[in-house]
């Protein structure tokens, strides 16, 4: 489906020079007496890049209409993460590489959203928050104040995440699934 520049918004899909690039935001900028043009920022979705593209506000873009299925993470192995439909049990397998750090969020029998261009995955849609359970975190410090400070914890996925001193082994916490940042503790 072709569109022009203007009407490139922020998660759009285009297919440029063979690639998928997801659209993360777009300005449209009139500089003085030139030619109006779009300046946008775009994830490539084949492996997780950044770059900045400028359009001309009346050249056409190829827009890609993709499809999430939900998906069940079952296990990974030397071949890569595998994922079973719930719809109809077929099973993917996604490697390592093309998933880069979002494996950290991935939990066994957890379920997640997977993008298809056709039939090919092109990427992973996690909620804006998950919680994990604390396996590892440094002791805490004596010296610590009122002020903020962190030390390391990791959760049951390997992820290292800087947590407050408070936090200990077995406590549940949120993590910002952008990032990888904390949230919050979790009340059980």
């Amino acid at each position: 489906m072709s569109i022009q520049a203007s009407q490139l918004r922020p998660g759009m899909v285009i297919d440029k020079d063979g690639f998928l690039w997801q659209c993360l935001e777009s300005v449209h900028k009139t500089p003085g007496n030139l030619r109006a043009f779009i300046q946008a920022k775009m994830r490539n979705l084949k492996n997780g890049t950044q770059k900045e593209f400028r359009f001309s506000s009346t050249e056409t873009l190829e827009k890609v209409d993709l499809r999430e299925k939900s998906m069940q993470f079952l296990y990974n192995d030397d071949g890569g993460y595998h994922f079973m439909d719930m719809e109809n049990y077929e099973q993917i397998q996604i490697n390592k590489e093309f998933l880069g750090n979002n494996v950290f969020y991935l939990i066994p029998e957890g379920l997640v959203n997977v993008t298809f261009h056709d039939s090919t995955p092109v990427g992973l849609v996690f909620p804006q928050t998950l919680s994990f359970k604390v396996i590892e975190a440094e002791p805490n410090m004596k010296s610590a104040t009122a002020t903020s400070s962190y030390k390391n914890a990791k959760i049951e996925t390997g992820l290292i995440v800087k947590v407050p001193q408070f936090i200990e082994v077995g406590d549940k916490i949120t993590i910002k699934t952008e990032s990888g940042d904390y949230v919050t503790r979790v009340k059980e």
